[in-house]
């Protein structure tokens, strides 16, 4: 027989759970307004602070919109949304777990050379026309560095976008601005410009020649480049703000 202790529920997790029944169950659609709060403390016979901390649970999880002095509405289910929302917690995670930050440079890795591979296979010549317009943007921002990681995202995420699938598109955004915002003084190294143009011109011409394996290794040795670039820069920035430590990078 088991002796765990049998847990008492709070109040506003009940309210939750039944405000969750109702909006799975197709009760309150997206867009609908909830009813107030005196009716949702009558109907589940609770106070006011159960039925403001289980609506407060729900806003948080991005499931309910709460604007002062109105009733709270069902969200409109948005995936772009759900990635932003969850941006601040994947910053946090960088800053005090190293193995997070790993785990998110291999994970890079397996969508990108995905990503890639079905790009070279799909690739229209629309796709293609639109590849190398983000090229020549690229190339253009040459002397403005915030500029060249903007046109660097978009690159990527453009070769994302040949899959024709919304959710690739949007994590390859998410993906890459919780890389690129996590440590922006490590992405600039003079002279690395002109390596990273010379990959995305490699990975455009294996893409449009419909080169699968090519493209697919082009992108691997990208991505192996930049992680240990990342890789010596970090440890040079570490050196440097330790005691004794240099002080160029």
């Amino acid at each position: 027989m088991s002796t765990q202790p049998i847990v008492r529920r709070k109040l506003a997790d009940e309210v939750r759970d039944r405000l969750l029944t109702m909006i799975r169950s197709g009760e309150l659609q997206p867009g609908d307004r909830l009813p107030s709060e005196r009716d949702l403390m009558a109907r589940f016979a609770v106070g006011r602070p159960a039925v403001r901390e289980a609506l407060q649970s729900l806003g948080s999880a991005g499931l309910i919109e709460i604007s002062h002095g109105e009733r709270a509405r069902i969200a409109v289910p948005d995936t772009r949304n759900m990635f932003d929302r969850i941006g601040q917690t994947m910053l946090h995670l960088l800053q005090t777990s190293p193995t997070t930050l790993e785990h998110l440079k291999e994970a890079r890795i397996l969508f990108e050379v995905g990503m890639v591979k079905t790009a070279a296979q799909n690739a229209t010549p629309a796709d293609i026309l639109n590849l190398e317009h983000a090229l020549e943007q690229q190339r253009a921002a040459l002397e403005d560095a915030p500029e060249f990681v903007k046109r660097d995202m978009a690159f990527h995420t453009a070769i994302a976008a040949m899959s024709g699938n919304s959710v690739c598109v949007i994590l390859s955004e998410a993906m890459l601005d919780w890389l690129f915002n996590f440590r922006r003084d490590l992405l600039r190294l003079p002279g690395s410009e002109f390596i990273t143009l010379a990959e995305h011109q490699r990975l455009l011409a294996a893409i449009a020649a419909h080169d699968v394996a090519e493209a697919e290794q082009a992108m691997l040795d990208h991505l192996t480049r930049a992680n240990e670039r990342y890789r010596i820069l970090e440890d040079a920035m570490n050196q440097r703000q330790s005691p004794g430590g240099e002080t160029d990078v």
